[in-house]
């Protein structure tokens, strides 16, 4: 009589994974509602509520990864999603007010008066659901299952920074999407449209050119170039206040001095470079960038490349604009997130749940804080790259079972496989 062979803990059956799911999800939606009450009531603190939630986070990410889905996994997995943002939504604003600069600007257009011209004395739409459609849509044509969406729907800065303070980057990151998908259907003109709307929206979905460009390709250029001349143009009556407060925000955080960037903070902190110029900085940057662009140019710009080739330079350029720029709030990280959902890897959720978790913590302080907080994030990242490279150097040949989420170009399970 032959012996039943036991389930082993990465063939879970897709009932357990849904439970599981179900489970975390509870658990995120009590941390949701705590993360409101938090504002006047305190009981365990930000730092505790954002604490839970990335752990939760990781956890639904393991469970996804090694369990088996069914029909029934992508409607707990978009339900959540939206019960918990639902739970912030509704909660007044207490994270930051940038949400009632958008509601002034839509006030004072709507009476035809420029919201350049003037200062306010004194609810935003959100775009999650197109980012997530474009998501969907990009997951099934790369051949991947969308209950991936997961990384994107439950990530707890989205359902804080979004859904809580409702800031524009929603809307950004939408854009990046759409210009993602229309980039893979080869879609010059409305990658150059959503690009371009991207751009409008937030200066730095810029640095994604060089790798949404198709070598021959005039009509993306031409079209994120015209969008943004047209959109600028629109408001010229008001002159350089068309810029808004970008001159002042330089100031205020530190880019011409060079206060903001952690890199440079902190190699003068080194001994014999304490008089390290700005300029090593920015010619460290040019590097970077250089190579970067170069890489998209030999990987994707051809017109040879595979469809997906543009995906991995994009990521790359993106999260080297944040890890260079070092910012202060994790609402700027958020556009980084759609990225982590086509191509998940441990240095970007060390990343991204770090950032989110230490900004939370009593070492979001500016100063000698915050610059401890960065060492800590900067070095976290550094050693997820060094175990990232460490395990597929002594681990080539895992077993396929483990593997199977990981597979192909873009390295996730594919369309057909069986789960």
């Amino acid at each position: 009589m032959t012996e039943a062979r036991p389930v082993r803990w990465h063939e879970a059956r897709a009932w357990q994974t849904n439970a599981a799911l179900l489970l975390i999800g509870a658990g995120m939606f009590a941390l949701a509602k705590q993360f409101v009450s938090e504002d006047d009531h305190f009981t365990i603190g930000f730092s505790g509520v954002s604490g839970w939630s990335v752990t939760l986070y990781i956890a639904a990410i393991v469970i996804l990864f090694v369990g088996k889905v069914d029909r029934f996994t992508f409607p707990i997995i978009l339900g959540v999603g939206i019960v918990c943002r639902l739970v912030t939504i509704n909660a007044e604003p207490f994270l930051s007010s940038d949400v009632l600069r958008y509601v002034w600007d839509g006030i004072v257009q709507h009476a035809h008066i420029s919201p350049y011209r003037y200062v306010p004395g004194d609810p935003t739409l959100s775009f999650e659901g197109l980012t997530m459609w474009g998501l969907i849509q990009l997951l099934r044509e790369l051949g991947i299952r969308r209950e991936q969406t997961l990384l994107y729907a439950w990530c707890p800065l989205l359902i804080w920074e979004i859904g809580g303070s409702g800031h524009l980057d929603s809307a950004a990151m939408a854009f990046i999407t759409l210009a993602l998908l229309f980039r893979y259907r080869n879609r010059p003109l409305l990658t150059g449209l959503f690009l371009g709307l991207a751009v409008m929206t937030k200066l730095y979905p810029i640095i994604l050119l060089p790798a949404l460009y198709r070598r021959g390709d005039w009509k993306m250029p031409a079209t994120v170039a015209a969008l943004i001349a047209g959109g600028y143009a629109a408001y010229s009556s008001v002159g350089m206040l068309v810029f808004g407060f970008l001159g002042g925000y330089a100031k205020e955080e530190g880019l011409e001095t060079g206060v903001r960037y952690f890199l440079l903070d902190w190699a003068q902190h080194q001994p014999g470079l304490h008089n390290l110029p700005i300029a090593a900085f920015y010619a460290l940057c040019v590097f970077i960038f250089g190579a970067l662009i170069h890489w998209s140019w030999r990987t994707a710009s051809q017109p040879a490349s595979p469809r997906d080739a543009f995906l991995k330079p994009a990521f790359g350029l993106a999260l080297a604009l944040m890890l260079l720029f070092s910012p202060h709030y994790p609402w700027y990280i958020a556009w980084l997130i759609p990225f982590f959902c086509l191509m998940p890897n441990l240095p970007a959720l060390v990343y991204i749940g770090g950032f989110f978790y230490g900004y939370t913590t009593a070492l979001a302080d500016p100063g000698p804080k915050m610059f401890l907080l960065n060492e800590y994030l900067y070095a976290a990242v550094l050693i997820a790259v060094a175990v990232n490279l460490l395990l597929k150097l002594t681990f080539p040949r895992l077993p396929a079972d483990l593997l199977r989420p990981f597979r192909a170009t873009t390295g996730f399970l594919r369309a057909g496989e069986s789960s």
